[in-house]
């Protein structure tokens, strides 16, 4: 799925693209707190008056579910843009939170890497949606399935750098150095300007000395690019999407939300060296 099939790129044509900053929040391993960073750093980044939007291309739908838009009202999604090539603009809906849009996920993509098989540019076509965007947004956020396929794909060639989600837990840098190779795969196939943007340690408990030695030899391999800021396992940020909000909404004064503010500080301080393309 990954193999070079000769395609003519847009860089390859010499287009310049000017979009927004786009970052996909991607890790292979479920349950490690990736939609839940998509969706609280979106918020934290929207907080401070960036113009943010998420997209879902997982078909769980988790983040859409997080910004409090409901099933009913999912009438187009990423799949459309994905499939039937429908405007950004015209799928994404505003979350409850100001400067904040979102493109849902809808249980379409659940087939969506059949149907991509066969399409003209299957690895591109979130790209191409991307280079009929306006600037209208300074960050976009893609919240990736926990899985390498075609939809993954798809975000890792429209994006400019992976924001890497880590769970504090012994196979953490096994899957990590799966994903890295995943990526430098991306980079000479389909998108050689694609960068690891930063690992954010995840679901950190100071009680348990393996988050500890997880979080060192993560450091230890990747240097700085690792974040400083850890996300602690925190009750607030699992009860917040059972209602519909960012942990950031739901209690902006727990552990949660202060360690996603810190983040997107993190974030918009590495971000100043990044010309827009």
């Amino acid at each position: 799925m990954l193999q070079t099939e000769n395609r003519q790129t847009d860089r390859d044509l010499g287009m310049v693209r000017k979009t927004p900053r786009i970052l996909a929040v991607a890790n292979q391993k479920g349950g490690v707190g990736k939609t839940t960073t998509a969706v609280n750093l979106a918020t934290a980044l929207a907080a401070v008056g960036k113009q943010v939007l998420v997209i879902d291309v997982d078909a769980q739908g988790n983040a859409s579910t997080g910004l409090g838009i409901d099933r009913k009202g999912r009438l187009r999604s990423s799949y459309h843009v994905l499939i039937d090539q429908l405007p950004i603009e015209d799928a994404a809906i505003p979350a409850p939170v100001p400067g904040l849009s979102v493109v849902p996920s809808s249980m379409d993509l659940s087939g969506a890497e059949l149907e991509l098989i066969d399409l003209d540019r299957r690895e591109f076509r979130l790209r191409d949606a991307f280079e009929r965007l306006g600037t209208r947004y300074d960050y976009v956020l893609i919240d990736c399935p926990p899985a390498l396929g075609l939809l993954t794909l798809n975000a890792l060639c429209a994006a400019d750098a992976v924001l890497v989600p880590l769970q504090c837990e012994f196979y953490a840098l096994e899957g990590l150095s799966h994903l890295v190779r995943t990526i430098e795969r991306v980079q000479r196939a389909f998108n050689p300007e694609l960068q690891i943007q930063g690992v954010v340690l995840t679901m950190y408990d100071r009680r348990n000395n393996l988050s500890d030695m997880v979080a060192s030899d993560v450091r230890q391999h990747f240097g700085d690019k690792v974040y400083e800021t850890v996300i602690p396992r925190n009750v607030r940020v699992s009860e917040a999407p059972s209602y519909g909000k960012p942990v950031l909404l739901y209690d902006w004064q727990c552990a949660g939300s202060q360690a996603y503010i810190h983040l997107a500080s993190e974030v918009l301080k590495q971000e100043r060296g990044h010309a827009p393309r």
